[in-house]
């Protein structure tokens, strides 16, 4: 027996954790060594296999059936996590199953741990917020876990489930209805064009305009972080123009804050000298003052239908469409108008000293 093994250590079966010990390592490290994964040094994962050979590890085969959902938030994912997370626990509920809440990271360590708890504890499958990159999805490919991208950030192959929104025809919707009440200084704050769900409300917004027979201002058009700070930041170099836009569609709820602190700073009123509309419709909408006109998303059912697709691929079932989008709609409140007769003032003064 070799000299390593004293009264000491635990008898068999030897675990993961005491290899990771043994040999100065984490234990996701040596699970990549276990399940063949890429992302260890040669001489790492020579020292973790000798030992798993010394102690005579054996993997242990995975329980018969999980019991547990996976729900991965993806970095640089915008989406609002509690009506994501408030959808898969229905469903989960529903079928006497845990949620496994994970954030991803850029990187494999320390952002990926939870691909290898996923693995390990056998997840009945993996709910990914934002996106899921090609090895993750081999990954669990290999190891039969299912998986649906909500909302993905960038295109994905075409094999690849997916639940999204009509994030295109809700631009529309909100640009027609600005169109609707009389607006055509309609300025535009959107989010880095490649990310696919901004662009696409961008363009459903640049179609009703076409549609109604304006060719755009390119100079209302502004790409800013899809942030409260970047529809300040946004607002303020707008409000600023002499020909100012009598209304703002934003790319997102939390820009349209930013937008309504800047409007206030500028003694600008909403509706009265400006309209703003925002999207996704999160709780804040409704609690603004005035109350947010917005584009609705349907968060949590696209949560319920995500999962819905995981447990049914995990059952061997195929899916009608490997895409679903599901509709947008919007919500006006009290946070749009027709616009006013405001102008620009004039430098000009009468005889008596007073502006016109």
């Amino acid at each position: 027996m070799s000299s390593r093994r004293s009264a000491a250590d635990p008898p068999r079966p030897v675990t993961i954790s005491h290899i990771a010990r043994t040999a100065g390592v984490s234990v996701p490290t040596v699970s990549k060594v276990i399940n063949g994964r890429a992302g260890v040094a040669p001489g790492t994962r020579a020292r973790v296999e000798s030992l798993i050979s010394e102690y005579g590890y054996r993997k242990s085969a995975p329980p018969a059936g999980g019991t547990t959902i996976e729900l991965v938030i993806g970095q640089g994912g915008e989406l609002p996590g509690i009506e994501i997370i408030q959808g898969v626990q229905q469903v989960a509920r529903e079928r006497q199953l845990g949620v496994v809440l994970s954030g991803s990271g850029p990187g494999d360590d320390p952002g990926r741990y939870w691909l290898d708890h996923a693995v390990s504890r056998r997840s009945l499958g993996v709910v990914a917020v934002a996106q899921l990159d090609a090895d993750a999805r081999d990954q669990l490919r290999r190891h039969a876990i299912p998986f649906v991208v909500v909302d993905p950030t960038h295109e994905l192959p075409e094999d690849v489930p997916f639940v999204g929104a009509t994030n295109w025809s809700g631009g529309r919707a909100a640009t027609r209805h600005l169109l609707g009440l009389g607006h055509r200084r309609i300025a535009a704050v959107t989010g880095p064009d490649h990310v696919l769900s901004r662009r696409a409300r961008f363009d459903g917004h640049r179609s009703a305009l076409e549609e109604a027979g304006h060719t755009g201002q390119p100079a209302l058009v502004t790409r800013r972080d899809l942030t409260r700070e970047g529809g300040r930041s946004a607002a303020r170099d707008l409000l600023a123009r002499p020909d100012r836009p009598t209304a703002v569609v934003t790319g997102n709820d939390l820009q349209a804050v930013g937008v309504y602190q800047a409007a206030r700073a500028a003694g600008v009123r909403i509706p009265e000298d400006l309209s703003v509309i925002g999207f996704d419709d999160l709780p804040v909408a409704a609690q603004l003052d005035p109350p947010l006109t917005t584009v609705h998303r349907p968060l949590g059912q696209m949560a319920v239908t995500a999962t819905g697709m995981v447990l049914a691929l995990g059952r061997g079932e195929r899916p009608a469409q490997t895409g679903i989008e599901l509709a947008t709609t919007l919500a006006v409140r009290h946070s749009t108008a027709p616009p006013n007769a405001w102008r620009p003032r004039s430098n000009a003064v009468t005889p008596d000293g007073r502006r016109p």
